[in-house]
């Protein structure tokens, strides 16, 4: 994907979409990011994008939520909406040490 949103949230009607891409395709997609766990709510609210986009771009469009984690409920909503993906992020750290002593 292609990030197209300049590296500023986009507006729209209904807010502000952290990033606004596009695919391979030329889909334009919405992506929301969220702390911690994302909830049933946060699934109409990338939903809300996404019909704002459509009416903005006249073209396809799809979305991704990303989170650490999903509500149950989140995850039931997003089964009825094929373009919209749940993505979990995950973090890994190491440490290393600096200097020599």
């Amino acid at each position: 994907m292609e990030i197209i949103d300049g590296g500023k949230e986009r507006t729209v009607k209904s807010g502000r979409i952290d990033i606004t891409a596009k695919d391979r395709n030329g889909s334009i997609v919405a992506i929301e990011l969220k702390a911690g766990e994302a909830g049933r709510d946060a699934i109409g609210q990338v939903l809300s994008y996404m019909g704002d986009l459509g009416v903005e771009e006249k073209t396809p469009i799809r979305g991704f939520l990303i989170a650490g984690t999903f509500s149950t409920s989140a995850v039931s909503a997003s089964l009825a909406i094929p373009n919209l993906q749940l993505k979990k992020y995950q973090f890994h750290f190491t440490f290393e040490p600096v200097g020599a002593r």
